[in-house]
C-alpha cells in the first residue's frame, strides 16, 4: 500500500536550514563522492533537452553547475544561505558565466512567474522538503508547457537489506536533512508515473533519474 511507503518523519524548513548549515563546510566532502553519478546524469540530462532557461532546485554549493553546457542559462535556488555562500564562491572560482542567480528560496512556493523556465531540476531534494507533492505542484507551474521536470533522488528500497537499512536510518531524518525512507509514490501521482522515464543511476542504482515531461494545460 503506497501510504505505508511514505516517510514517517516529518522535516520542516527550519530543520532543513539547520541541517546544512553544519553540513555546509564539509558537504563537497562527505556527499560529491557518492552523489556524482547521480548529479552527472542528470546535468547530461538537461543538457540534452531542448530549451535555454533552467531551474536548479537544491542547487547546494553548487557542485552541478560547471558541467551545464555554456548555452543553458541557469537559476539556482536553496534554503540554506551557507550552503549558496559556497556555490558563489565557486562560481567565481570557476569563471562560470552562464549562471543568472543564485537564491534563497523556498521550492514550494517561489517568486517565480507561471511558464518561466523551460526545464527545472532537483537533484537530491525530493526528500528534504517537507511536501514533495507541493514541490512538484510548482515546478509544473513555473516550467513551461512542452518543458521538462527532472529528479535525481535516492528513493525508498522495495526491499531486501536496503530497506532495512533505510527505515533504520530513517529515524535520524532530522540530523541528516533528508528521508532515507523517501518513496517515490510520495513524490509522482500514478498519471505521472506512467509518464515518467525512471532510470537507475550508479552506484547500485542507489539513485534513481525521473524525466517527466511537462504536458500543456488542458
Amino acid at each position: 500500500m503506497v501510504s505505508s511507503l511514505k516517510p514517517r518523519s516529518s522535516l520542516d524548513a527550519d530543520s532543513v536550514r539547520e541541517a546544512y548549515r553544519r553540513w555546509a563546510r564539509m558537504y563537497d566532502k562527505v556527499f560529491g563522492g557518492v552523489s556524482a553519478f547521480g548529479r552527472r546524469r542528470a546535468v547530461a540530462a538537461v543538457n540534452a533537452l531542448p530549451g535555454e532557461r533552467v531551474l536548479e532546485v537544491g542547487v547546494g554549493t553548487g557542485l552541478a553547475l560547471p558541467s551545464y553546457a555554456a548555452n543553458k542559462r541557469i537559476t539556482g535556488i536553496d534554503l540554506s544561505e551557507d550552503m549558496l555562500a559556497l556555490a558563489r564562491e565557486r562560481v567565481k572560482r570557476d569563471g562560470l558565466r552562464n549562471i543568472d542567480e543564485l537564491m534563497v528560496m523556498d521550492a514550494e512556493n517561489t517568486s517565480f512567474a507561471d511558464n518561466s523556465f523551460d526545464i527545472a531540476v532537483g537533484m537530491f531534494v525530493a526528500s528534504v522538503v517537507p511536501h514533495p507533492d507541493l514541490l512538484l505542484a510548482e515546478l509544473k507551474r513555473v516550467v513551461k508547457p512542452g518543458g521538462h521536470i527532472l529528479f535525481v533522488n535516492h528513493f525508498l528500497a522495495p526491499g531486501g537489506i536496503r530497506l532495512k537499512v533505510e527505515k533504520v536510518m530513517a529515524r535520524a531524518s532530522r540530523a541528516l536533512g533528508w528521508h532515507p525512507d523517501f518513496a517515490i509514490e510520495s513524490l509522482l501521482p500514478p498519471e505521472d508515473m506512467a509518464r515518467a522515464t525512471i532510470t537507475p543511476v550508479p552506484p547500485a542504482g542507489l539513485f534513481t533519474l525521473v524525466t517527466l515531461p511537462h504536458e500543456k494545460t488542458k
